[in-house]
């Protein structure tokens, strides 16, 4: 099955943040922080599609840990959820580098709109609408991919992995961030089966003479961007 999106929620209210984290996991897989600090080390060190941030926090408030990822080039969008709803506090979280703001007390299925439309706007979410670049097109609910109009055929991995990489187009990724998001840090599999897959993978793109898309960054990992001098 297709991965689904990881969302980082950052909120210090242990109801609350549970709530959050139930009502958005069945299309997401959530992820808790309840103080700024861990908040800001999760963002950091994890691969995530989104983050929900609250701005009141302990150890560090939420202007401060969203200041400190956009210094640091963590480019993950951020739902901003806080009480502080004077338009000074909403501006000031978008010149911070937030995607988009809701006022407490919210809706549950605001949130979750709020939240699809972030994900599918910056390529996480996808409907049967699929997903495009180039000639690739991929559509996650029927689990198919076709190549300039061909289909090619991939088993699980393979396409979580395509999918993975068309997600984050144009974004260095790393195989340690590839085996966290496709088979997990737990995973009693080692890291190099990324590379067997994405072997696996190329070949059956090359014939279609598309592999190109596909580039490695040596010892670091991949990314998946237009090839140089295509027509």
């Amino acid at each position: 099955m297709t991965v689904k999106p990881k969302i980082l929620v950052i909120e210090d209210d242990p109801d609350l943040n549970e709530s959050i984290v139930d009502f958005i996991r069945d299309f997401a897989e959530p992820e808790a922080a309840l103080t700024g600090a861990d908040g800001l080390y999760q963002a950091e060190e994890g691969v995530f599609d989104a983050i929900i941030l609250d701005i009141m926090l302990p150890e560090m408030n939420g202007f401060d840990l969203l200041k400190q990822l956009r210094a640091k080039q963590v480019k993950t969008p951020v739902l901003i959820l806080t009480a502080k709803d004077a338009l000074a506090d909403k501006l000031r979280g978008f010149e911070l580098g937030g995607d988009d703001y809701l006022t407490k007390p919210f809706h549950r299925e605001e949130l979750i709109m709020r939240l699809k439309a972030l994900l599918k706007r910056t390529g996480h979410f996808f409907d049967d609408d699929g997903l495009t670049a180039g000639p690739y097109e991929v559509y996650l609910n029927r689990h198919e991919v076709l190549i300039n109009g061909q289909p090619v055929s991939l088993n699980g991995k393979e396409f979580d992995l395509l999918v993975y990489l068309l997600q984050n187009q144009k974004t260095i990724i790393t195989k340690d961030q590839i085996f966290d998001r496709l088979w997990g840090f737990d995973s009693e599999t080692a890291v190099s089966v990324v590379e067997v897959y994405m072997s696996n993978l190329r070949k059956k793109l090359k014939p279609l003479k598309v592999d190109g898309w596909i580039k490695t960054i040596r010892n670091v990992g991949y990314i998946f961007q237009e090839p140089e001098g295509r027509e």
